[in-house]
């Protein structure tokens, strides 16, 4: 390091120390503060990227429908918010069948949806899931949890990388040959925070960024096998988890149509939602994602057969 950036970081820490801060220091009032700016933020976004149900988010809409037809399509966290969101627009579609996967899942008048009990932090419960079903062309992992944090208590975190990492893993290794059978797709429901972290739930960014991470080594290992790896990087969405954010929101219905097309245009990485959406184009262009394409050009993936 050179000599001129030491005394900076040093009056820094001084400054910090001065003020009393440590890591838990003063959470109500920053919890308080990170909420307005980021309201703040969103709105102005929101504003700039205002549109209606049939915008941009969308366009996908303008390429053949048809892309969803006569799949099959697995969903974890089926039961309410964007997973039930995708269960209906999966169906709208017409996919031949859906699985509809939650911990305590609902019921659906449409025939082609099967209806599943599913922990994905349960290996029993995946197990089952697999046994009953005998086809899969593309494997939502919706399921997740997001609660408020300071990072004071340990099993919080575990808790996060339980479902949101582990529980994603798991399940996508376990549907891994069906969907190596079919040439299919995963898509991984993730989150903005998982390239930057919000402060005011850091377990859930820590394990959706180790999600997205993820997300992006299997892309690259299953390439030669002939499955596709999304990431869907979502803003937010007006569901349960953001229901103590006053913040404008996407509404899942919107996210559920623009993830499938998305997937349709065979995009890496799907940002959903007009917040979302206003970091895409810099992401896409970025030093990160360059050096994920060096990286993968390190492996020399095995030819589909």
């Amino acid at each position: 390091m050179s000599r001129h950036r030491r005394p900076r970081v040093a009056r820094w820490r001084h400054a910090a120390l001065q003020r009393g801060a440590g890591p838990f220091e003063g959470t109500v009032h920053r919890f308080d503060c990170a909420v307005e700016h980021f309201g703040n933020f969103v709105g102005v976004v929101s504003e700039h990227l205002a549109q209606d149900e049939h915008g941009a988010l969308t366009s996908g809409r303008q390429l053949q429908r048809g892309h969803e037809g006569d799949k099959a399509v697995f969903v974890t966290g089926a039961n309410r918010g964007i997973g039930q969101a995708l269960v209906h627009e999966a169906l709208n579609r017409g996919a031949r069948r859906v699985y509809a996967a939650a911990r305590r899942p609902g019921t659906h008048p449409d025939a082609r949806a099967t209806p599943l009990t599913l922990d994905v932090t349960d290996a029993a419960q995946i197990q089952r899931a697999v046994d009953q079903v005998k086809a899969l062309d593309i494997l939502v992992n919706n399921a997740g949890v997001a609660d408020y944090d300071d990072l004071s208590d340990r099993s919080v975190l575990e808790r996060h990388l339980a479902v949101n990492l582990v529980g994603t893993f798991d399940v996508t290794q376990a549907f891994l040959p069906l969907l190596m059978r079919s040439r299919g797709a995963v898509v991984n429901n993730l989150s903005v925070n998982a390239v930057a972290p919000l402060p005011v739930i850091p377990a859930y960014s820590i394990s959706k960024a180790a999600a997205f991470n993820l997300t992006q080594s299997l892309r690259v290992l299953l390439a030669g096998r002939g499955v596709r790896v999304h990431a869907v990087l979502t803003g937010p969405v007006d569901t349960d988890m953001t229901r103590g954010f006053d913040i404008p929101k996407a509404a899942p219905k919107s996210l559920a149509r623009a993830i499938f097309d998305g997937v349709q245009r065979a995009e890496d990485e799907i940002f959903p939602d007009p917040m979302s959406e206003s970091v895409a184009h810099s992401w896409r262009i970025g030093a990160a994602k360059m050096l994920e394409r060096q990286y993968a050009e390190l492996l020399d993936p095995q030819p589909v057969q």
